[in-house]
């Protein structure tokens, strides 16, 4: 991490220098590569306001914040540089998981040309709410690509799953004896 700390119309202390750096470290855990950091500290009126860059090889981010504690202007910054970061990563997050869920369906494609044979191939995953089997019923009609839907039976309290027949008009409930 290179920090840069200048004051505009105002001298950038050790105290302030220290304070800055210390708190900058809470951003560092985040990266991996090495990312410059410039913060800038002047006053405007009675206010003392903070302004911080920090620039890494995928992005920027930016934050500038005023109170009238030169310090607590320096945490409020690191606080929005901190969740712009965190944003971002789960964004990015989000979006590397959804690439290799499709490279892994590419790859079950390829795979199925080859005839596997019981192996579990595809795992879904998804919210089991409790509602009653009518409403379940409603709820499969409106998805037209699925054939069943599991759910907990509001009245029972019972894993339910409710499935299209092969006439494609009625359904069937598969219910728990026990």
């Amino acid at each position: 991490m290179n920090i840069k700390i200048t004051g505009k119309d105002l001298k950038a202390t050790e105290a302030i220098k220290d304070y800055a750096e210390k708190k900058l470290e809470r951003i560092q855990k985040y990266f991996e590569e090495d990312f410059d950091v410039t913060v800038t500290i002047r006053t405007e009126k009675s206010m003392q306001i903070a302004e911080m860059h920090v620039v890494t090889k995928a992005n920027t981010y930016r934050a500038e914040t005023e109170h009238k504690d030169m310090y607590a202007s320096i945490d409020k910054d690191i606080d929005i540089l901190e969740g712009q970061i965190r944003k971002a990563k789960t964004k990015r997050d989000r979006i590397n998981k959804d690439e290799s869920i499709k490279l892994k369906d590419t790859v079950f494609t390829n795979a199925n040309e080859k005839e596997i044979k019981d192996e579990i191939l595809k795992t879904m995953y998804y919210d089991i709410k409790p509602i009653a089997p009518e409403d379940a019923k409603l709820k499969l009609e409106e998805t037209k690509t699925h054939n069943f839907l599991t759910f907990i039976n509001i009245d029972t309290g019972k894993v339910n799953v409710i499935f299209r027949l092969k006439d494609g008009k009625n359904y069937g409930l598969v219910e728990p004896e026990a």
